[in-house]
């Protein structure tokens, strides 16, 4: 009786083994390199309806962050300022330029400038800015050199593991609460005056940063 397969037909239930662990393997590294916040969100710098530049109000003007964003040491969120803001400035300054018409629009009507959000956690995160602010947070561990942004865009992924990476070591972001809006501040002893200084901040502002699904998930 002749054979109902060929030879080489032998090897092929280990070939299709190795073909599927390799595009198993190959697909599970592409969704993790191309489908992380760190590759779709990093980098994130949204043309916005007026061009604000932070490097310039901030940067070289010395706006203080909470000028704008005001009560974002006393509330969860921080807030998108309202066009009255922009006014007590610009009702004397620049008065006539094309590029604020949307905020004189705005002031007018009443209606909001229809701003891009840069930044957003996930509606089942909950996050609150007062409570790291307060225990020596500084804007820039989360948003990056704001000061120095011409056009704001996302600077760190705001993934789960990296809160986490923070929430184990807070040491390592801590700073004096009255350095936390001076985005130009960096520990004068480095990373070991830093790390020295930031465990001592923890034990005494009892910072127990929470590492349990409850902590974030409510």
């Amino acid at each position: 009786m002749s054979k109902v397969f060929p030879k080489w037909s032998n090897a092929l239930p280990l070939k299709i083994v190795v073909f599927l662990f390799v595009f198993v393997t190959t697909l599970l590294a592409g969704i993790t390199y191309y489908v992380t916040p760190k590759y779709v969100r990093v980098g994130y710098e949204p043309t916005q309806p007026v061009p604000y530049d932070h490097s310039f109000h901030v940067g070289e003007l010395g706006l203080d962050c909470r000028y704008c964003h005001d009560k974002v040491d006393q509330s969860d969120v921080a807030n998108i300022p309202a066009a009255d803001t922009c006014m007590k400035c610009h009702s004397m300054i620049k008065t006539d330029s094309d590029l604020l018409a949307p905020i004189r629009e705005s002031y007018a009507t009443g209606e909001p400038v229809a701003w891009k959000r840069v930044h957003q956690v996930p509606d089942y995160v909950y996050f609150s800015h007062q409570a790291h602010v307060t225990r020596g947070v500084s804007c820039v561990e989360c948003h990056g050199q704001v000061n120095e942004m011409a056009v704001v865009s996302h600077a760190e992924p705001m993934s789960m593991s990296w809160c986490l990476d923070c929430h184990r070591h807070p040491e390592e972001v801590l700073r004096p609460t009255d350095e936390v809006f001076n985005l130009d501040w960096t520990h004068p002893g480095g990373k070991q005056g830093q790390i020295a200084d930031g465990l001592k901040f923890v034990e005494e502002r009892n910072i127990t940063p929470p590492q349990s699904c409850t902590g974030c998930h409510r």
